[in-house]
């Protein structure tokens, strides 16, 4: 009786530790890090960085490609959740550089400070991404929608998702959030609205061997009615954004 006691308590230990949620260190102290500038901080609020740490399950020793940095919003996050024994991969395409000469300047200058030795710079085209080691996690944050796009190409996006699984270690986790579309318009306003239908996203992902693995509702927007281009005042910062995550088997 007693083994018997011991064995239920043992796999009920093991069960809550399996299923435990993930956080990468302490997000409070992330994120109040002295280093991230003041505009950063003010959209956290809408952003949720605390929560999409914990869905994407990224912790201290992680190799994490940030796909498309933009301003390095998550790039500086990143860096401090991964930790000294951790690696940022802060990543500017080659057509972003085309289009606007000086957009990797704010990630070199984050790749320069001291603060945030673990993060490294990578150009090159997002059909031939290739990381220089396998990493834990891959991660693109309001891209995804423009890789359909003219100034895009647009990409071959299944050469790009294949490149991304390639990149992972085996079970490692992709993430995409973007701005919602309606339900069924598929990758019809990417262009006009800058949205794209999640499950248009999911379609084309999962066709490079990813593993659908839950999305969080942390972003989501009731009162976007998902007709009004990302940019109009009335829903810019306020949009309603899906974060789906996947694995790699």
């Amino acid at each position: 009786m007693l083994r018997l006691c011991a064995a239920v308590a043992a796999f009920g230990t093991a069960f809550a530790l399996y299923t435990a949620p993930v956080i990468a260190a302490d997000a409070k102290a992330i994120l109040a890090d002295a280093s991230r500038p003041e505009a950063d901080k003010a959209a956290d609020a809408d952003r949720k960085p605390a929560e999409m740490l914990a869905f994407a399950g990224i912790k201290a020793g992680d190799k994490v490609a940030d796909l498309l940095a933009g301003g390095g919003y998550f790039t500086r996050i990143f860096s401090k959740a991964v930790g000294a024994n951790g690696k940022v991969y802060a990543v500017v395409s080659d057509d972003i550089l085309k289009v606007r000469a000086t957009a990797g300047d704010p990630i070199k200058a984050i790749a320069a400070d001291a603060g945030y030795k673990n993060v490294t710079v990578m150009n090159g085209g997002l059909a031939a991404f290739k990381a220089p080691e396998p990493l834990d996690v891959v991660w693109t944050s309001r891209n995804y929608h423009d890789f359909h796009n003219k100034m895009f190409g647009p990409v071959d996006m299944a050469a790009y998702n294949k490149a991304v699984f390639a990149a992972l270690k085996p079970g490692g986790t992709y993430i995409v959030l973007d701005h919602t579309a309606a339900p069924g318009s598929g990758f019809d306003a990417t262009e006009s609205l800058h949205r794209v239908d999640p499950e248009a996203v999911k379609k084309e992902v999962l066709a490079a061997g990813f593993k659908f693995d839950g999305e969080s509702n942390a972003l989501k927007a009731a009162g976007d009615d998902h007709t009004s281009k990302i940019f109009d005042s009335g829903v810019r910062g306020h949009t309603d954004q899906f974060v789906l995550k996947f694995k790699k088997p």
